[in-house]
């Protein structure tokens, strides 16, 4: 299967063939030469290898940063239960827990931020992905949610202390 690359402004007109047979992943140029071939097992390797932050980056809107937050989420059916996060962005958080909920689980998730203890932000969340088991005994399991609903105060809060977060750890 070949498939011409449109949407990456530095790769346009290179394709990627994928081999079913061989289990390999081409690169050609626009003029059809080969660069280079992966097997699939180094790429997949690759792709297991890479922190989450790194593997996901691609599809947030939003940079996250390092924070530790409580967090009392709500399921639909009325579970409640409370955590921490190990990130924050202004398009989610990442939610510790040893028994993390399935992808597409929608809640309701209460916190405050640091410089407010006391001002409670509820937003509505869904599970994009999980992560069960710990990884390179740093990160812990648990489950990314992504805001479904959140007021623009609040995620616009969320942005800036992020960029906040990020630009004192970039200087250190």
């Amino acid at each position: 299967m070949k498939l011409l690359v449109t949407a990456t402004r530095e790769y346009q007109g290179k394709t990627l063939d994928i081999d079913c047979e061989e289990e390999t992943v081409s690169l050609f140029d626009d003029k059809g030469h080969r660069l280079s071939t992966l097997g699939w097992g180094t790429l997949i390797a690759h792709m297991l290898s890479i922190d989450e932050d790194t593997r996901f980056a691609h599809s947030r809107v939003h940079p996250r940063a390092p924070l530790a937050v409580k967090v009392r989420c709500r399921t639909e059916d009325g579970k409640t239960f409370d955590s921490l996060t190990s990130g924050i962005g202004g398009g989610g958080l990442f939610i510790e827990s040893s028994t993390p909920l399935a992808p597409g689980t929608e809640l309701k998730v209460e916190f405050a931020l640091p410089d407010r203890p006391n001002q409670k932000f509820e937003t509505h969340a869904k599970v994009a992905w999980t992560r069960k088991k710990p990884e390179r005994y740093l990160l812990f399991p648990g489950m990314g949610v992504q805001f479904t609903e959140i007021a623009p105060e609040t995620q616009t809060r969320l942005i800036e202390l992020v960029e906040s977060l990020n630009r004192s750890r970039a200087t250190t």
